[in-house]
């Protein structure tokens, strides 16, 4: 029997712990959370709601469960050194120390680590200390994006044409990141189909997980604002349907690359989850960003189709031994669709009830920002619930995600389109025409 403790409590969270009590070695979870997930607690031996981002409230709880490692979900407490204050009283995780944590918590860090070690991916781009050059840099440009140089929530990348549409707004929006983080990353924007790629990774070895497709806009047909993800398809052959089999190995490549680079320039390990984030474009495979974690709802789609022991999988990653572990994925098919409060994400109702209880038994639903009263869950704001279905193919997972959060009764609404064949029809076309224009 393990010991695990588990950082966060959102439905990133509760899919990892699914995963975990599935382990055949068997698991006692211990979570801290922000507050309480009501299908993760039901399957915890012990559960506190405090501040993940405060190490030393971590720590503290690390000390009373004595677990024989940590998972790491959101971003927010490896910017905050939770990992390395953990190691410090024995407690190894599954998430990078800080200093590696930078790969998703500083964009010109990662930009600058693949050109010092010549890894493929990078756009062109330049990193501002002051608004100096910002406006030139743009104009030279002409089609840009950019990148606030820390967390913001979903909210630190904004792109010409879509969010800004004048060089005066791409310069306000920059030195609102310079004043805040001292520095800001403008770089070219990339045309084409994106897709993520996570995997395992130990510090010497990546193990890929199935590649996954997000979307961040609210409404269906890409429409309305950025969200943090109204859901996700994964195909049974771990590919997508607008990728070559050269576009998944040049990703593998760029995450193996990064994960050697990263060891070179730190002499540190990162062991944790490799989170690309790429774009298919006209000739080849670019790099977007990278994320340190689990992607909230990527992790859906890949966690439950493990068939690997995900406990053997974490302590292979803490060991340095993903090479000697045979990790396999079942070949299914799986769509996530995100039920969220109606007016999300700038303007959600709050503290109004919803049912769940019609949701048909083969959808596997995902707990995410919901109170658990005496009479039933209540919305607390930001994305509720993620209904997943799984399936031999993508028209049959998404007919099952489809009927979930059909079913979720209440002031709440969802993206229809994600999985459907439409939908992904027009992505392979947009892509193919792009290639085409070689």
């Amino acid at each position: 029997m393990k010991k695990v403790l588990l950082i966060g409590n959102g439905a990133r969270e509760h899919a990892i712990g699914e995963a975990l009590m599935r382990s055949r070695e068997g698991c006692e979870l211990f979570v801290l959370g922000g507050a309480l997930n009501p299908g993760l607690s039901a399957m915890t031996k012990g559960y506190k709601i405090g501040k993940t981002t405060d190490p030393k409230a971590v720590c503290d709880f690390a000390l009373e469960c004595k677990p024989d490692f940590a998972i790491i979900g959101p971003e927010d407490p490896i910017a905050s050194g939770v990992t390395d204050e953990l190691l410090k009283i024995g407690v190894r995780s599954v998430a990078p120390i800080k200093l590696l944590g930078q790969l998703e918590s500083s964009k010109s860090f990662t930009r600058d680590l693949l050109e010092k070690y010549g890894i493929p991916g990078n756009p062109r781009y330049k990193v501002f200390l002051n608004e100096d050059g910002l406006s030139e840099w743009m104009q030279e440009l002409g089609e840009y994006v950019v990148k606030s140089d820390g967390l913001m929530g979903g909210k630190g990348v904004q792109l010409s044409g879509e969010h800004l549409k004048t060089i005066d707004e791409g310069i306000l929006f920059a030195k609102a990141s310079i004043e805040k983080f001292g520095r800001v990353v403008v770089e070219e924007k990339f045309v084409g189909q994106e897709f993520s790629l996570m995997s395992f990774c130990d510090g010497k070895h990546v193990v890929d997980m199935p590649a996954v497709q997000d979307h961040k806009r609210a409404f269906d047909g890409d429409s309305g604002p950025n969200t943090g993800g109204m859901g996700t398809y994964s195909d049974a052959n771990h590919s997508l349907p607008f990728l070559k089999p050269s576009d998944i190995a040049d990703a593998h490549a760029i995450n193996l690359a990064v994960a050697e680079a990263l060891y070179k320039e730190t002499g540190s390990y990162f062991k944790g989850i490799l989170y690309g984030g790429f774009i298919a474009v006209k000739n080849g495979v670019r790099l977007i960003e990278y994320n340190a974690r689990f992607g909230d709802p990527e992790v859906m789609n890949v966690l439950p189709i493990l068939k690997t022991d995900f406990i053997a999988v974490c302590e292979a990653i803490l060991d340095g031994t993903l090479d000697k572990l045979n990790t396999e994925f079942e070949n299914k098919a799986v769509v996530v669709k995100y039920v969220c409060p109606e007016g999300y994400p700038e303007n959600p109702v709050k503290n109004l009830k919803i049912d769940t209880s019609g949701v048909p038994s083969e959808v596997k639903l995902y707990f995410a920002s919901l109170d658990e009263r005496e009479d039933g869950l209540y919305l607390l704001g930001s994305r509720a619930v993620a209904c997943t279905g799984i399936a031999n193919t993508l028209e049959e997972a998404e007919i099952i995600a489809q009927k979930g959060a059909e079913s979720v009764k209440g002031p709440v609404f969802f993206r229809k389109d994600i999985g459907t064949k439409e939908l992904i029809e027009k992505r392979v076309s947009m892509l193919k025409e792009v290639r085409e224009s070689l």
